[in-house]
């Protein structure tokens, strides 16, 4: 039987200032599973003000001279490196407390979330060192005065303070969001764990792949770390709200308004909807889910469920199915093949959860727990083990203890309700939470309970039958989606898809000229210059086209026949295009032209036959039919280089590049009719990307 190793003492070294720092004397650490001596860190004579410093000046520019798409590339090679040294990371994880299953989520979801902002930082932002957003807002009536609001990257240092539990995902993710903003980071891990931390950024620092200063770490106490913040340096903190409250309220912090985003623990319920019944497919995801959350990383996940919110009619079913889920659930060593369950992360954690433990049973009473089970491994006493406990709060309603008081471990206490809306209620008594939960399949009752959960939650998981498969449950926080909370949960945000960058990042407002504002954008501006050549631009290579570079087309007529052929060809015979009579009594007072056709004729005008460097039509964006085109009327098209976005060549595929070209359509009167952006596969000279 396969158990934890005896490890060498490990001396986890902070790496500030472009070298690795490892202090004479520190904190010992010991495993969390026999209470053995495993690690010694310190942060003894570390400068934070120097490597702040080290930051802002170094690490800093040479992200920032990067585009996104470069940043992402980098973030996509890093996660490849790091996946093939994953087992070193399990390895260490084993001394956590943690069983590989729960490592899984914290390694290879780490990994995986590099492997998300890269992918998302490629797709959705431009190759660009900065990130043009919104629309363009015209401010004077002649169009020669507009603005647009411009993300840069703050010019200073993403101090990441993170928590024992996570100690892979929780820097990982933090670090995409800084890199593919444009900000260093700086990771303060927690000292529980600090020895996991140190080994991924080790191989991060070997490889290569992040420009010098891009990753600052410092495993020991962080001493004067915020006192020497500055106005465009940043902090992101996950950890209990009690810490969050005190940290946030620092002199300096204050003092010079730096960011800080906070994610911190929160009482997270889930609820069982009313019509759900034992022999459901839902009762049984219900009490999965339920025991899974209890369970999984011993219960220390900020995202887990607390409180279990069960109809008072099926509370015995729920304690019953869920006594005999929980008694599957096998404790001890997590090296060995046959535990389901490690330890908490230390002694003084357990000390921690017991005493919360202790003060929840003065409303509540224990369901399931209370007497020590068999170990599978491991050491009773010098180890950080916790049974599963579950209690029951009869009066949810009037009780304070369940909605105030966490225990950071394997707890769930279970709350009777009668009603959706006392379901709704008891969610929102914990003031604020990362995560809800309801499990029913009824579509009526899951509304209701969104709409009454959704004010004081920041992620709600409606699970039934049909989304069960592929659902990453109640406690699993996505990349593309938010990651926090209001209230007790921080009221900070992560994750969030593209969300998160933008955090890392400053908006100002740009307001110029048209001309200026797409000089300064590199996005072509309605009202701008544009520039014209006896080359037509879909002879033009993707190098050779340049934002501004522009087609006014012939003009044509539209005629009766035209439209009635279309009418015929496409099947579309609408009243205002094919009936004289209809049409008259229209909002057009008259029959028009189909838009569809207006599309397809402009393009009949811009589109050059020919074979050339233009591949393929990509996509249209935007679309909008400003005014009516009828019998008679003449159109013309402007075709304008819009932006361009050049692709990462594939092996065996041809070098391409995305443009995107705003077709505006006029009529005789140079009144605009029709307004749409095309993208179009461009083909390029070399296989380089833009940087």
């Amino acid at each position: 039987m396969t158990t934890l190793p005896t490890p060498d003492i490990l001396r986890p070294a902070s790496y500030v200032y472009g070298t690795w720092h490892a202090g004479a004397d520190g904190q010992t650490l010991v495993d969390a599973v026999y209470g053995r001596p495993v690690a010694v860190i310190s942060s003894e004579g570390v400068d934070f003000g120097e490597a702040l410093r080290y930051g802002r000046e170094v690490g800093g520019p040479a992200i920032r001279r990067l585009t996104f798409h470069a940043r992402a590339r980098a973030l996509k090679a890093l996660a490849s490196y790091l996946l093939e040294r994953k087992e070193d990371y399990y390895t260490l994880n084993l001394l956590t407390g943690a069983t590989r299953r729960d490592g899984w989520v914290d390694i290879e979801g780490g990994i995986g979330t590099l492997f998300s902002y890269a992918s998302m930082a490629r797709r959705d932002l431009p190759d660009e060192r900065f990130l043009p957003e919104g629309q363009v807002e015209r401010l004077g009536k002649g169009g020669t005065f507009v603005g647009r609001h411009l993300l840069v990257p703050r010019e200073g240092v993403a101090v990441q303070i993170n928590a024992y539990n996570f100690p892979v995902w929780g820097m990982l993710e933090k670090l995409a969001q800084a890199f593919v903003g444009g900000m260093p980071s700086f990771v303060k891990p927690a000292p529980q764990t600090a020895y996991l931390t140190e080994r991924v950024v080790r191989d991060i620092i070997a490889s290569g792949l992040l420009p010098e200063g891009a990753l600052q770490l410092v495993t020991g106490e962080p001493g004067d770390l915020l006192d020497h913040l500055e106005e465009q340096d940043l902090v992101a903190f996950t950890g209990s709200a009690a810490t969050a409250a005190k940290l946030k309220v620092h002199p300096t912090i204050v003092a010079r308004n730096v960011p800080f985003n906070t994610e911190a623990d929160s009482l997270n319920a889930s609820v069982l909807g009313l019509t759900v019944q034992p022999g459901d497919p839902e009762f049984a995801l219900y009490v999965k889910e339920v025991a899974r959350e209890i369970t999984s990383k011993a219960g220390q996940k900020c995202t887990a469920i607390r409180r279990a919110i069960v109809p008072r009619d099926r509370v015995e079913e729920v304690v019953e199915a869920l006594r005999r889920e929980l008694g599957k659930v096998t404790l001890g060593d997590p090296a060995r093949d046959d535990v389901r369950m490690g330890a908490l992360v230390s002694t003084g954690q357990r000390e921690r959860v017991q005493g919360t433990l202790d003060a929840l049973k003065a409303e509540t009473s224990v369901v399931i727990g209370g007497e020590e089970r068999e170990l599978l491994g491991g050491d009773r006493e010098k180890g950080a083990f916790l049974d599963p406990t579950v209690l029951l709060c009869e009066s949810p309603l009037t009780a304070r203890g369940p909605h105030e008081l966490e225990a950071f471990g394997p707890v769930a206490t279970l709350l009777p309700y009668d009603t959706l809306e006392d379901a709704a209620r008891l969610a929102r008594m914990g003031r604020g939470s990362l995560v809800g939960s309801i499990v029913t399949f009824d579509r009526t009752e899951a509304t209701e309970l969104v709409l009454g959960l959704s004010s004081t939650h920041g992620r709600l998981l409606v699970l039934n039958r049909e989304n069960a498969g592929e659902s990453t449950g109640h406690g699993s926080p996505l990349p593309q989606l938010k990651h926090g909370g209001p209230g007790r949960a921080g009221s900070g945000e992560e994750l969030a898809g593209l969300s998160g960058v933008r955090h890392h990042m400053n908006k100002v407002a740009v307001q110029a000229d048209p001309t200026t504002l797409t000089a300064v954008t590199r996005e072509y501006v309605p009202g701008a210059q544009v520039r014209e050549d006896v080359v037509h631009p879909f002879r033009k290579t993707f190098e050779e086209l340049q934002v501004g570079d522009s087609l006014l087309t012939p003009r044509r007529t539209v005629t009766e026949a035209d439209v009635m052929a279309f009418a015929g060809l496409s099947g579309d015979r609408f009243y205002a295009h094919t009936d004289e009579i209809g049409a008259r009594e229209s909002l057009f007072g008259r029959r028009v032209a189909h838009g569809y056709f207006v599309l397809s004729a402009a393009a009949g005008l811009f589109v050059d036959p020919g074979v050339g460097p233009v591949l393929a039509n990509y996509g249209l964006e935007n679309l909008r039919f400003t005014e009516p085109v009828g019998f008679g009327d003449t159109i013309r098209a402007r075709l304008t280089v819009q932006s361009k976005t050049a692709k990462d060549p594939r092996p065996s595929e041809p070098a391409t590049g995305v443009v995107k070209w705003r077709v505006d359509v006029t009529n005789q009167n140079e009144v605009l009719v029709a307004t749409y952006s095309i993208l179009t596969l461009v083909a390029r000279e070399v296989g380089e990307t833009h940087a």
